[in-house]
């Protein structure tokens, strides 16, 4: 099993779900989240008063996964959530070793 974490810009969301429900992929976690990287943030005028604006708004998606749904997943998330400009966001992936479903007790991919 492998977790599948991708931080997109916020507009893009459905996008994404759509875009991974397409290919069988249902449970996800998402968590607004603020963040930059290369983007560095943007300047704003509030009331007369010119500030930085360092952290963004992005959506962060989490979902465990079988191994075999890794690249698939990947390429459902980089096509949905590209715009070609510059803060379009990354896909990380990490192992996975335990997964254990509260309600049943289930574990391993059963679980998830």
């Amino acid at each position: 099993m492998k977790k599948v974490e991708a931080i997109v810009k916020p507009f893009k969301l459905n996008e994404v779900k759509d875009a991974l429900h397409e290919i069988g992929l249902q449970g996800m976690t998402v968590t607004e989240v603020k963040g930059f990287g290369r983007q560095k943030g943007h300047t704003e005028i509030y009331r007369g008063s010119e500030y930085t604006v360092d952290f963004l708004p992005k959506i962060k998606i989490e979902m465990i996964i079988r191994d075999t749904d890794v690249e698939p997943a990947i390429q459902a998330i980089t096509r949905s959530a590209r715009t070609g400009k510059i803060g379009d966001g990354k896909v990380f992936v990490y192992p996975v070793e335990e997964a254990v479903r509260i309600r049943t007790d289930e574990r391993g991919e059963k679980a998830v």
